[in-house]
């Protein structure tokens, strides 16, 4: 998104987290970066932090400011109060921290989540303009309040992938997993449900993780009370040359989501899914209105009721009996990837709304 920005606008300054192994401030021909290297360990105190800071960037820089496109209330604060007017702000709201916290931290205190509520709230209202990457998060952001008429969907994309070799230690037939073990995601259900595939013994997981070895503690636990040790495979932390031939070569991709307030109130668009299908793997996905707008159940993927063990290891096992279907949705998801879901649409789209606002507002 940076990337278009800078294009469309010929140069620009990067805002961005960083830590002492990157340098505070770096220029790439037009594009200046500025890296926030606060190493405050308490999360709000720290976005805080993160938020003065930006302040005194947008105050050096509030005449020259032609259009600010931020990503976060504590972005978005210091950018709607310094910056002047005759700038075009953008919040791009991919996830609301007032529903991400409290998911990911149950203890935090109920005042806590209504203050952020209001920062959100007001970036979105004082914004220009809104994006996010589904119709379900968009539809939700206007039952809290938000004006749809300067919404727009972009959804997140992919590159198109080349052919790569099959890894040397691949199982002969795998399921892939890709991402993270927050609650959210599900991995716990996909686990449950290989314990009740254990008949079919040629049948493997690999867990394609991004994240810390020590994150996993209570998944390696379960593995083993289900005795599956053999045969789920942990990959932590690929880069995307590494992770690349273990999606390609895959028998199915699975994005087995749960239905809770991070999924359902807020809404998302799981890139796992996207990049499955540009790989051209068939991917097994739970039933959620944000998975229904990138499959067609049977068409371009498969859709099972989430938070069933037992629906997913059924509907994984019918398909593993017909490998012709498999293909066959496999070659429809990449080719609807390749007309409506690569990085390239998606860039192209968000350059015209730049180009459209531009000329709106001046």
């Amino acid at each position: 998104m940076a990337k278009t920005l800078f294009e469309v606008y010929g140069n620009g300054l990067l805002h961005v987290l960083g830590d002492h192994d990157l340098p505070y401030y770096q220029r790439e021909d037009n594009v200046e970066i500025v890296r926030f290297q606060g190493l405050e360990p308490n999360l709000l105190k720290r976005t805080m932090a993160y938020s003065r800071h930006l302040s005194g960037v947008v105050e050096r820089l509030a005449g020259d400011l032609k259009i600010c496109h931020f990503r976060d209330p504590w972005s978005g604060i210091p950018i709607l109060h310094r910056s002047r007017r005759a700038t075009i702000n953008i919040y791009e709201i991919n996830g609301l921290p007032s529903i991400e916290l409290a998911q990911t931290y149950p203890a935090i205190g109920d005042q806590t989540v209504k203050k952020i509520r209001k920062l959100e709230q007001y970036c979105w209202q004082q914004a220009d303009h809104v994006i996010t990457p589904s119709q379900s998060l968009k539809d939700n952001l206007i039952a809290l309040g938000l004006d749809g008429d300067k919404c727009t969907v972009i959804y997140n994309g992919a590159e198109a992938q080349t052919q790569q070799p099959r890894p040397s230690d691949a199982p002969e037939s795998y399921l892939i997993y890709i991402g993270a073990v927050q609650p959210w995601q599900g991995l716990e259900v996909l686990i449950k449900a290989m314990h009740l595939l254990k008949d079919m013994e040629r049948l493997h997981l690999v867990i394609c993780c991004s994240s810390k070895v020590n994150r996993t503690k209570a998944f390696r636990k379960l593995i083993q009370k289900y005795q599956l040790e053999h045969r789920i495979h942990w990959k932590y932390r690929l880069k995307k040359t590494e992770l690349a031939p273990w999606l390609q070569h895959a028998t199915l991709s699975v994005a087995p989501l749960t239905p809770c307030p991070r999924n359902l109130q807020q809404g998302c668009c799981p890139l796992k899914i996207i990049e499955s299908m540009a790989a051209g793997v068939a991917v097994v996905a739970s039933d959620l209105p944000s998975v229904r707008e990138l499959i067609v159940d049977q068409q371009t993927g498969v859709l099972v009721e989430p938070d069933r063990p037992s629906a997913l290891a059924r509907r994984i096992r019918v398909l593993l009996e017909f490998p012709d279907k498999i293909a066959e949705i496999a070659t429809a998801a990449r080719r609807h990837f390749l007309q409506h879901l690569t990085w390239s649409h998606q860039t192209n789209q968000l350059a015209r709304l730049y180009q459209s606002l531009n000329t709106s507002l001046t």
